[in-house]
């Protein structure tokens, strides 16, 4: 009996274990089924230029969300909208980023302000920035309040340090052309910065105001007549779209000129001084992942750089008839070819 009985209890378990694994099995896919999928952020891209225009610059943020575990296409979906230099679209091209409801818009340059005009609560990066406490974009660097954040690129000193590379490129130096676009964001302080250097150094300015490519080959007219004997151009996004025009038309016109990124040295232009335009875009991928994680804009400081980089191009150089000064070349941190 007791045989018996020790027989039906193995039975009885072992049917108890292979109901509770059988119902397992059953339940474990309802319960995955069940776990929410991962969130996938909706980003806003918004630029005053063409994709062609900015595509090292994407491709230098993409590479800061992939460092920081965001990857397209899996975690996140970047939704570009580009102006192509027609900053009157602007505004309809923020509205609709708005409706289709970001998480964060990044933008640069014009594309800031029109962002802001179209949401107040967005919050908003800037990618590149002139001077976003004079104009109006944050309360202070320190403490920016509202929804936008992000990296400044104006630096007072650095006007200055331009104006005496040019001294050393240029011994000779006594009649400076500026080149600028009064109507962006932060070149009025960056022309005004540059007047008081000169001033400093004993230089003469010849202010020569351009709102649009088809202005350029007039400009370049006006510095021949006053016979400028260099140029310093003060870098914004329609400029940056027209890189390589620019470039090409200081060594036609036989002008020394230093820009503010290095692109412009890389499409030909003598030389350039500023922050990095690619690890600038890198760092504003660290903004867009901690307004994700729950940071508000307003509480975050907006960063200004602190490295900068003087890139010279030996070949621009010879075309120009110069010959670059030793104690020059060995102060940039890259020297072209």
């Amino acid at each position: 009996m007791k045989s018996r009985a020790l027989i039906a209890t193995l039975v009885l378990s072992t049917l108890g274990l292979f109901i509770t694994l059988a119902l397992g099995l059953l339940v474990a896919p309802l319960a995955a089924e069940a776990q929410p999928a991962a969130r996938v952020y909706r980003l806003g891209w918004l630029m005053p230029g063409s994709a062609s225009d900015f595509a090292p610059r994407i491709e230098a943020f993409r590479h800061g969300l992939r460092d920081l575990g965001y990857v397209e296409g899996r975690n996140i979906a970047i939704k570009y909208r580009y102006a192509e230099g027609r900053e009157e679209r602007l505004p309809d091209l923020a509205e609709e980023l708005v409706r289709l409801k970001v998480d964060v818009i990044v933008a640069a340059g014009p594309a800031i302000r029109a962002a802001r005009h179209a949401t107040t609560t967005i919050p908003i990066v800037m990618a590149v920035s002139g001077n976003p406490v004079g104009d109006g974009l944050v309360a202070s660097l320190a403490h920016p309040g509202g929804n936008i954040t992000g990296l400044s690129m104006m630096i007072p000193e650095v006007s200055g340090k331009r104006l005496e590379f040019l001294q050393e490129a240029v011994p000779t130096l006594a009649h400076v052309a500026v080149l600028w676009n009064p109507t962006v964001l932060g070149s009025t302080v960056a022309f005004t910065e540059t007047q008081t250097a000169a001033h400093a150094l004993g230089l003469q300015l010849q202010s020569l105001k351009v709102q649009s490519p088809d202005e350029f080959d007039h400009a370049f007219a006006a510095m021949t007549r006053e016979h400028a004997d260099a140029l310093v151009v003060i870098s914004n996004e329609l400029f940056f779209g027209h890189h390589r025009q620019l470039a090409e038309l200081t060594v036609r016109h036989r002008l020394p000129a230093i820009f503010h990124l290095r692109e412009y040295a890389e499409a030909g232009g003598l030389m350039s001084y500023g922050p990095n335009g690619l690890d600038t875009l890198r760092r504003a991928a660290t903004y867009v992942d901690k307004i994700l994680k729950g940071a508000k804009p307003a509480d975050l400081p907006v960063e200004q750089p602190t490295k900068f980089e003087l890139v010279i191009n030996l070949k621009a150089a010879k075309d120009l008839g110069l010959t670059m000064p030793p104690t020059l070349l060995f102060q940039a941190d890259e020297v072209i070819k």
